[in-house]
């Protein structure tokens, strides 16, 4: 009976790693689920203010601004046979593919709509536009 039980100033041969491991996992899956999954690459647009901008998950960004080439995830395009090109790979690697337009507020109309042809012309119908929400904006 007596050696059944750990004297009172004995050292603990083995500590429980369970909790711990279970802790590393919950943070694990809070910091996947809010992180960021993709970014916009490149360039410092000036973007239209929305009050209702919401985000989407971004598979094909493209950049447009006035003082550099357009820019499809990050890759400088300079031909519309390019843009196409790189949409169409896009689509071939994700049928479910977005694509997130961020046109700089002074860019044409006829800029943005020749974009949205290119990607019609890509197969790619799922396009959404970047904002900037108001309550980010400097007054």
């Amino acid at each position: 009976m007596a050696d059944s039980q750990t004297p009172h100033g004995s050292i603990i041969a083995g500590i429980n790693v369970t909790p711990l491991v279970d802790i590393t996992l919950v943070l694990l899956i809070i910091f996947m689920v809010t992180a960021k999954i993709i970014e916009l690459p490149g360039l410092d647009v000036d973007l239209p203010k929305a009050a209702q901008g919401t985000e989407v998950q971004v598979i094909l960004s493209v950049i447009v601004s006035p003082v550099h080439p357009m820019m499809i995830n990050g890759i400088d395009i300079r031909s519309d046979k390019e843009f196409i090109q790189a949409a169409t790979q896009a689509l071939a690697q994700h049928p479910d593919v977005r694509a997130v337009i961020a046109a700089d507020g002074s860019m044409p109309h006829r800029e943005v709509v020749h974009i949205l042809d290119l990607l019609r012309q890509s197969g790619i119908s799922r396009v959404a536009f970047a904002t900037t929400p108001e309550t980010l904006v400097e007054p």
